[in-house]
Protein backbone atom coordinates (compact mmCIF):
# COMPACT_ATOMS: atom_id res chain seq x y z
CA UNK A 1 0.00 0.00 0.00
CA UNK A 2 1.45 3.17 -1.27
CA UNK A 3 -0.45 5.22 1.34
CA UNK A 4 -2.42 4.75 4.69
CA UNK A 5 -6.36 5.77 4.28
CA UNK A 6 -8.56 6.97 7.03
CA UNK A 7 -12.55 5.73 6.14
CA UNK A 8 -14.84 5.90 8.78
CA UNK A 9 -15.26 5.89 12.75
CA UNK A 10 -13.34 9.03 13.62
CA UNK A 11 -13.20 9.53 17.32
CA UNK A 12 -14.03 13.06 18.69
CA UNK A 13 -11.33 15.59 18.96
CA UNK A 14 -8.96 13.74 15.89
CA UNK A 15 -6.28 16.13 14.81
CA UNK A 16 -5.11 15.52 11.01
CA UNK A 17 -1.38 15.27 11.12
CA UNK A 18 -0.10 13.62 14.54
CA UNK A 19 0.18 10.55 15.71
CA UNK A 20 -3.33 9.57 17.64
CA UNK A 21 -2.83 7.78 21.10
CA UNK A 22 -5.39 5.58 23.06
CA UNK A 23 -5.71 3.81 26.26
CA UNK A 24 -6.96 -0.20 26.10
CA UNK A 25 -8.70 -1.14 29.23
CA UNK A 26 -9.04 -5.44 28.63
CA UNK A 27 -12.22 -5.28 29.95
CA UNK A 28 -15.93 -4.90 28.58
CA UNK A 29 -17.83 -2.24 30.21
CA UNK A 30 -20.56 -4.77 30.20
CA UNK A 31 -21.39 -6.96 33.61
CA UNK A 32 -20.16 -10.36 32.91
CA UNK A 33 -19.28 -9.72 29.14
CA UNK A 34 -15.96 -10.24 27.84
CA UNK A 35 -14.22 -7.70 25.42
CA UNK A 36 -12.38 -4.19 25.62
CA UNK A 37 -12.83 -0.56 25.96
CA UNK A 38 -10.62 2.13 24.12
CA UNK A 39 -10.33 5.42 25.91
CA UNK A 40 -8.99 8.42 24.04
CA UNK A 41 -5.90 10.89 25.24
CA UNK A 42 -8.42 12.49 27.62
CA UNK A 43 -9.90 9.59 29.11
CA UNK A 44 -13.12 9.88 27.31
CA UNK A 45 -14.41 6.18 25.64
CA UNK A 46 -13.81 6.06 22.19
CA UNK A 47 -14.72 2.49 21.66
CA UNK A 48 -15.88 -0.52 23.03
CA UNK A 49 -15.33 -4.46 22.22
CA UNK A 50 -18.48 -6.53 23.30
CA UNK A 51 -19.30 -10.07 22.34
CA UNK A 52 -21.98 -10.20 25.62
CA UNK A 53 -21.48 -13.90 26.09
CA UNK A 54 -18.54 -15.60 27.07
CA UNK A 55 -15.04 -15.53 26.06
CA UNK A 56 -14.15 -16.93 22.97
CA UNK A 57 -17.34 -16.94 21.32
CA UNK A 58 -17.53 -16.80 17.83
CA UNK A 59 -18.87 -13.25 17.41
CA UNK A 60 -17.68 -9.91 18.47
CA UNK A 61 -19.09 -6.50 18.02
CA UNK A 62 -16.92 -3.06 17.98
CA UNK A 63 -19.55 -0.07 18.76
CA UNK A 64 -18.55 3.73 19.35
CA UNK A 65 -18.90 5.52 22.45
CA UNK A 66 -23.03 5.84 21.71
CA UNK A 67 -23.05 1.77 21.31
CA UNK A 68 -23.53 2.16 18.13
CA UNK A 69 -22.17 -0.98 16.06
CA UNK A 70 -19.21 -0.13 14.02
CA UNK A 71 -18.12 -3.79 13.06
CA UNK A 72 -19.24 -7.27 13.37
CA UNK A 73 -16.04 -9.70 13.87
CA UNK A 74 -16.63 -13.22 12.77
CA UNK A 75 -14.58 -16.16 14.09
CA UNK A 76 -14.33 -19.23 11.57
CA UNK A 77 -13.37 -22.39 13.31
CA UNK A 78 -10.52 -24.38 10.96
CA UNK A 79 -8.30 -27.02 12.13
CA UNK A 80 -5.16 -24.73 12.97
CA UNK A 81 -5.01 -22.03 11.60
CA UNK A 82 -8.10 -19.14 12.37
CA UNK A 83 -10.13 -16.87 10.17
CA UNK A 84 -11.63 -13.80 11.28
CA UNK A 85 -13.99 -11.83 9.17
CA UNK A 86 -14.87 -7.81 9.89
CA UNK A 87 -18.05 -6.30 8.43
CA UNK A 88 -18.45 -3.15 8.82
CA UNK A 89 -22.21 -1.80 9.80
CA UNK A 90 -23.55 0.15 6.82
CA UNK A 91 -26.55 1.16 8.48
CA UNK A 92 -27.53 4.40 10.53
CA UNK A 93 -29.59 2.60 12.99
CA UNK A 94 -26.28 0.32 14.15
CA UNK A 95 -28.00 -3.14 12.79
CA UNK A 96 -25.94 -5.80 12.86
CA UNK A 97 -25.82 -6.07 9.48
CA UNK A 98 -23.15 -4.90 7.24
CA UNK A 99 -20.46 -4.99 4.43
CA UNK A 100 -17.49 -7.57 4.15
CA UNK A 101 -14.66 -5.07 4.89
CA UNK A 102 -11.66 -7.17 5.78
CA UNK A 103 -10.65 -10.73 6.66
CA UNK A 104 -7.78 -11.84 9.56
CA UNK A 105 -5.67 -15.16 8.45
CA UNK A 106 -3.65 -16.54 11.14
CA UNK A 107 -0.52 -17.45 9.47
CA UNK A 108 1.90 -20.79 10.28
CA UNK A 109 4.26 -19.21 12.65
CA UNK A 110 2.73 -19.96 15.67
CA UNK A 111 3.16 -24.10 14.53
CA UNK A 112 6.96 -23.19 14.35
CA UNK A 113 7.72 -22.42 17.65
CA UNK A 114 8.50 -19.36 19.76
CA UNK A 115 5.04 -18.81 20.34
CA UNK A 116 5.06 -16.24 17.43
CA UNK A 117 2.16 -14.39 16.09
CA UNK A 118 1.82 -13.43 12.72
CA UNK A 119 -1.59 -13.04 10.82
CA UNK A 120 -2.44 -11.95 7.36
CA UNK A 121 -5.51 -8.83 6.88
CA UNK A 122 -6.78 -8.69 3.80
CA UNK A 123 -8.98 -6.13 2.73
CA UNK A 124 -11.96 -5.25 -0.13
CA UNK A 125 -10.64 -3.41 -2.75
CA UNK A 126 -13.46 -3.45 -5.40
CA UNK A 127 -14.55 -6.69 -6.16
CA UNK A 128 -11.24 -7.98 -5.12
CA UNK A 129 -9.59 -9.00 -1.59
CA UNK A 130 -5.94 -7.80 -1.48
CA UNK A 131 -3.33 -8.23 1.01
CA UNK A 132 -2.84 -4.82 3.27
CA UNK A 133 -1.11 -5.53 6.49
CA UNK A 134 0.47 -8.07 8.63
CA UNK A 135 -0.30 -8.34 12.51
CA UNK A 136 3.12 -10.05 14.59
CA UNK A 137 3.25 -10.19 18.27
CA UNK A 138 3.49 -13.15 20.75
CA UNK A 139 0.82 -15.67 21.91
CA UNK A 140 1.64 -15.10 25.68
CA UNK A 141 1.73 -10.84 24.81
CA UNK A 142 -1.22 -8.52 24.37
CA UNK A 143 2.07 -6.57 22.53
CA UNK A 144 1.54 -6.30 18.97
CA UNK A 145 2.21 -4.26 15.71
CA UNK A 146 0.12 -3.80 12.63
CA UNK A 147 2.57 -3.14 9.57
CA UNK A 148 1.38 -2.51 6.04
CA UNK A 149 2.83 -3.86 2.65
CA UNK A 150 6.18 -1.39 2.77
CA UNK A 151 7.18 -2.23 6.16
CA UNK A 152 5.89 0.57 7.90
CA UNK A 153 4.35 0.17 11.50
CA UNK A 154 1.01 1.82 11.18
CA UNK A 155 -0.39 1.31 14.70
CA UNK A 156 1.28 -0.55 17.98
CA UNK A 157 0.34 -1.77 21.30
CA UNK A 158 1.95 -1.87 24.36
CA UNK A 159 1.88 -1.87 27.81
CA UNK A 160 1.00 1.19 29.15
CA UNK A 161 3.09 3.21 31.51
CA UNK A 162 2.66 5.21 33.97
CA UNK A 163 4.48 9.34 33.68
CA UNK A 164 7.42 8.09 36.19
CA UNK A 165 7.70 5.21 33.54
CA UNK A 166 5.99 2.16 35.95
CA UNK A 167 4.32 -0.58 33.64
CA UNK A 168 0.76 -0.38 34.81
CA UNK A 169 -1.06 -3.90 34.72
CA UNK A 170 -1.15 -6.42 31.96
CA UNK A 171 -4.82 -5.81 30.69
CA UNK A 172 -3.61 -1.82 30.55
CA UNK A 173 -2.09 -1.11 27.60
CA UNK A 174 -1.31 1.68 25.11
CA UNK A 175 -1.98 1.96 21.75
CA UNK A 176 -0.57 4.44 19.08
CA UNK A 177 -1.24 4.85 15.15
CA UNK A 178 -0.14 6.96 12.35
CA UNK A 179 -2.74 9.92 12.05
CA UNK A 180 -3.83 8.47 8.78
CA UNK A 181 -4.99 5.18 9.82
CA UNK A 182 -8.64 4.45 10.49
CA UNK A 183 -9.16 4.00 13.97
CA UNK A 184 -12.32 1.65 13.87
CA UNK A 185 -10.13 -0.41 11.70
CA UNK A 186 -7.14 -1.24 13.67
CA UNK A 187 -9.72 -1.25 17.17
CA UNK A 188 -11.01 -3.90 15.21
CA UNK A 189 -7.74 -5.84 14.57
CA UNK A 190 -7.07 -4.98 18.23
CA UNK A 191 -10.32 -6.87 18.71
CA UNK A 192 -9.00 -9.64 16.26
CA UNK A 193 -5.36 -9.98 17.93
CA UNK A 194 -7.14 -10.30 21.48
CA UNK A 195 -9.37 -13.54 20.19
CA UNK A 196 -6.24 -14.86 18.23
CA UNK A 197 -4.58 -15.08 22.01
CA UNK A 198 -7.57 -16.19 23.65
CA UNK A 199 -8.08 -12.95 25.51
CA UNK A 200 -11.42 -12.15 25.10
Amino acid sequence: MGSIRRVHGFPPGFTPGRKELYTIWMKSLIMHGYGCTVFGPHGDVVYRVDNYRNKGCAEVFLMDCHGKLLFTIIRRKFRVLGRWDGYRCCDSGGSSAGEFCFQVRRGWSLLLGGGRVSAEVFQKLGDARKSSYVLEGQIDKSEFRVIDREGIVVAEVKRKESSSGVCLGEDVLALSMEAEADPSLIAALVAVYGSICSRM
